[in-house]
């Protein structure tokens, strides 16, 4: 048995709609057996049978601004989040804003880009940036997190709803610690792993120290949760943006692009390009009235 979950980021669904995606869902050969709101207007679940890449297929990009998310219906409620911070977590990529107190944002934030996009190696792109940013004083780095960070709509709810119901979240960056930690507290993560930016006399030395947090940690990290907390892949979720998330999304029971690079994007078993982070929790089926406010 499969779901596929419909999330309108204007909660502009109607019943009719979920007819529209029932008939959708038989014309791809899977057979519905029952519609439900989650939440009515925002989000409903149908239950089907079938081949579920036929059911993404037939309802993705169907229903204006409305996110699909379609999985086994077994461990749909998940005991383990590990996910990325910079554009997924937080709204921006803190080495971007690092280097525009250095003035060379621009420069940076094109390598960040391609990196992102799985154009360059991850390890190397981040050397050469952090490079750059020698000698900036490490003051900065506060400032930065002050003035810049700001979380992604949904964050702080999305994850404190999951811990309330017994969930485990590890925020996983290939960022800094001074950003990554305090935006872990924040948020309610239970851990955070990211790069630790050296610092000497004050002033960034350009150098990350050894080794590198990118997307083999990534992976080691959502391996090694599943271990310790002894549960299944299939009760696990990543989400991330980036090409450094892919080897982490593909290895989760629900793999989720949020806003994604298309490379990330056309990999995922789920994407979500409208809603915020809340969405998680609709996959889930955990309707609003269940989530932590934060």
């Amino acid at each position: 048995m499969f779901i596929a979950t419909l999330i309108a980021a204007k909660g502009q669904l109607a019943d009719a709609d979920l007819t529209t995606a029932q008939a959708k869902l038989a014309a791809a050969g899977c057979a519905v057996s029952a519609t439900r709101w989650i939440d009515t207007g925002v989000a409903a679940d149908l239950d089907f049978t079938g081949d579920p890449l036929a059911a993404r297929e037939a309802l993705e990009g169907r229903f204006d601004a409305t996110d699909v998310i379609v999985q086994a219906a077994a461990h749909r409620r998940k005991r383990l989040l590990v996910a990325d911070m910079d554009s997924t977590m937080i709204t921006v990529e803190c080495i971007d804003e690092l280097a525009d107190y250095a003035g060379i944002k621009e420069q940076v934030a094109e390598v960040t880009e391609h990196a992102m996009r799985g154009e360059l190696d991850f390890a190397a792109a981040l050397d050469a940036r952090v490079a750059l940013l020698e000698g900036l004083d490490e003051s900065v780095i506060e400032r930065c997190l002050a003035e810049r960070v700001t979380l992604m709509a949904g964050a702080r709810t999305l994850i404190r709803t999951m811990k309330t119901r017994g969930g485990h979240a590890i925020l996983v960056s290939g960022g800094f610690t001074r950003f990554a930690e305090p935006v872990a507290a924040e948020i309610g993560f239970d851990r955070a792993i990211a790069n630790y930016l050296e610092i000497a006399h004050g002033k960034l030395t350009g150098t990350v120290r050894k080794p590198i947090v990118g997307s083999d940690t990534k992976e080691k990290t959502l391996l090694a949760a599943l271990d310790e907390l002894g549960i299944d892949a299939a009760e696990s979720m990543a989400v991330g943006d980036g090409a450094n998330d892919l080897a982490m999304i593909r290895r989760a029971g629900l793999g989720i692009a949020y806003r994604a690079k298309p490379i990330v994007a056309g990999a995922a078993a789920a994407r979500v390009d409208h809603n915020d982070l809340t969405a998680l929790l609709y996959a889930q089926g955990i309707a609003r009235a269940e989530w932590v406010q934060a």
